[in-house]
């Protein structure tokens, strides 16, 4: 089914008891006491023949309108009566599930889901996916009991922070471990580009590396000190050119200055040949 559709279906889920077509309703309760139960949308969970993924056919159950506070192990034990289950994953809306190599991590790119979610149940044996929809027959399952309480107010808020603490010695552990598998993928595309390097492909084109007449510069202290001195040499070409620039302006002043003094000059000089009336301009 396509995500428009699982959204459409958990939205009537919500509104009504009964379930759209395709789909079978569980009633659960958080608790004893809890006197309106609560449906969960379920059906065996179909995929394009062929797909690559994390949640196989015939052995996984869809589910829809998870409550907040169902996690995965109140998931995991609700349907363990219908047999082994393999994995629980609640995820905020349907998705592709496509097969992952390794699993999140557990430090970096963590998101809190919140409100109404979905989940993916994957069984042992398909045998469970079956057993899951006839528990729609059978009164509402409880997610809290007294074996398995799920928390809530004070004591909710101190697990979660209580998981907030970092051990720095996992934390280490991870983080070496992704620079490992980084360091290797990265020496596994150079020495695929290395090898593809001035090779032509079937068109006849030749792929341009990083290496070629101008690679890189080399992080040693020799390439900075060569840097630091370039840079010492522009600040002085610079600082010289602002020399000759100054210097262009002083000669420009020195010139108007000039100009001005020939100029009384020539006043005085016409105004003494007034005076000797010897002033004839025409």
């Amino acid at each position: 089914a396509s995500p428009r559709a699982e959204k459409m279906a958990a939205a009537t889920g919500r509104a009504a008891g009964a379930a759209p077509a395709g789909y079978t309703a569980l009633a659960v309760k958080f608790a004893e006491r809890q006197r309106s139960p609560h449906c969960l949308l379920v059906k065996e969970h179909q995929v394009r023949e062929g797909a690559d993924t994390a949640y196989p056919p015939r052995r996984t159950l869809f589910v829809l309108n998870v409550p907040p506070y169902c996690g995965p192990d109140s998931l995991s034990r609700l349907f363990s009566r219908c047999g082994r289950v393999q994995s629980v994953d609640i995820c905020d809306k349907p998705g592709p599930g496509e097969k992952r190599d390794k699993l999140a991590s557990k430090f970096f790119d963590h998101k809190t889901v919140k409100g109404f979610r979905v989940a993916y149940v994957v069984f042992r044996k398909p045998a469970g996916v079956q057993a899951a929809k006839a528990l729609s027959q059978e009164g509402p399952l409880l997610i809290s009991t007294e074996s398995h309480p799920v928390k809530t107010g004070i004591s909710k808020w101190i697990a979660s922070y209580e998981a907030s603490i970092v051990d720095p010695k996992e934390l280490k552990a991870e983080v070496d471990a992704y620079m490992q598998d980084y360091d290797k993928k990265m020496a596994e595309e150079e020495a695929k580009a290395a090898k593809e390097e001035g090779v032509p492909d079937e068109e006849g084109w030749v792929k341009v590396t990083r290496k070629g007449r101008k690679p890189g510069l080399p992080r040693t202290e020799a390439a900075n000190l060569r840097v630091l001195e370039k840079e010492k040499q522009k600040r002085a070409r610079k600082e010289l050119l602002n020399f000759y620039a100054w210097q262009h302006r002083e000669s420009k002043r020195e010139h108007i200055a000039q100009l001005r003094k020939k100029f009384e000059e020539d006043k005085q000089r016409i105004a003494l040949m007034r005076a000797q009336r010897k002033f004839r301009p025409y």
